[in-house]
């Protein structure tokens, strides 16, 4: 079975086209921009989620200043993903989302 691999967009390694994250840069989103809420595809330049509506550009929680929904700030590079508390998941999930994409579980503020 032929594996195909495909560049990430964010680092720009060579990953298997089925690959959930990327192995090099760690991003869990390798080959498309996404937003956190809906998962639907999105662009650097929109303000809206097309899908769901939410803002797509927020203040980070650590410098204030206005950054793009990414997994880091693109000011001050901070974190802007939190670990699902449910020990079996432990999945990485954006820190304004209530519950976990991947198993349900609430997250708490």
């Amino acid at each position: 079975m032929a594996s195909y691999k495909h560049s990430c967009i964010h680092c720009g390694a060579m990953i298997a086209s089925a690959a959930r994250f990327c192995p090099k840069c760690g991003s869990i989103s390798p080959f498309a921009l996404r937003c956190p809420s809906c998962l639907k595809e999105v662009s650097k330049g929109d303000l809206l989620c097309a899908g769901c509506g939410r803002p797509l550009v927020i203040p980070c929680p650590q410098c204030g200043k206005d950054t793009f929904l990414l997994e880091k700030c693109e000011v001050c590079a901070a974190s802007l993903m939190v670990k699902c508390p449910n020990q079996r998941c432990e999945e990485m999930v954006f820190f304004q989302n209530t519950h976990c994409r991947a198993c349900g579980q609430k997250i708490k503020k």
